[in-house]
């Protein structure tokens, strides 16, 4: 009787996965639940076996489909049922959506195509738990010519040097630049530091023909634009 019970469990779970798969195929990701996309992402690493209360543990751990595709090897490993195979399997998915969000930045020019920016910017930073700072260098076309990661931490002159942020734009031949830094608490609310800070970058780079398009401010609760605000 065991060994029949033991077959009709796989039974039931080889059942659950074609339907998933079937789900997955004819409706695609809007027709599952966070949890079921989870769920299916967890069958390359897990080959046999009900996956749920995986998926179901890490969304309660870490509060969203997002939130689990963003956290830390590490982290997601302490949740039951999560090796160093599914961990590598969820974090392959993070690094290929970032891919093809870069791409379509990329391939045009950048105010032009500002929702990929912002699209981007968001699944690249809305989740970290540290403050960081980068530099998105343009040439005359407005294209990207470099992503530079400045540093972790406060956004301040200690951190982030307004001649130096102008001098590799000069290196570079950009003509004009975008800053972009997140708020770990998630509120994007821009502080007196990050005006000033802008401000400063964007007087050196008048005197030196870089224009500062805008200082982007991302987290988990939206983002914000400090020229759209007028504060540039």
């Amino acid at each position: 009787m065991p060994e029949k019970g033991g077959s009709s469990q796989k039974s039931d779970a080889a059942g659950h996965r074609a339907r998933l798969r079937s789900r997955l195929l004819e409706g695609g990701a809007e027709a599952m639940a966070d949890y079921e996309v989870l769920e299916y992402l967890l069958f390359a690493a897990i080959k046999q076996g009900d996956t749920k209360p995986a998926a179901k543990a890490l969304i309660a751990r870490f509060g969203s489909l997002a939130g689990v595709l963003n956290a830390e090897p590490g982290a997601l490993q302490e949740i039951s049922g999560i090796g160093e195979t599914s961990a590598a399997a969820l974090k392959s998915v993070a690094l290929a959506a970032r891919r093809m969000a870069r791409s379509e930045v990329s391939q045009k020019p950048v105010l032009g195509s500002w929702q990929a920016l912002l699209d981007y910017l968001t699944i690249d930073m809305a989740h970290l738990t540290v403050e960081r700072v980068r530099v998105l260098y343009l040439n005359a076309q407005n294209r990207l010519i470099q992503d530079h990661h400045v540093g972790d931490g406060s956004i301040d002159e200690a951190s982030i040097h307004p001649r130096e942020v102008i001098r590799r734009g000069l290196d570079l031949g950009s003509t004009a630049l975008i800053l972009v830094h997140n708020h770990p608490s998630g509120n994007p609310e821009p502080s007196r530091a990050d005006i000033q800070i802008t401000n400063r970058i964007a007087e050196a780079g008048r005197l030196l023909g870089i224009t500062v398009h805008d200082h982007i401010i991302i987290g988990r609760e939206g983002h914000v634009s400090l020229r759209a605000k007028g504060l540039i």
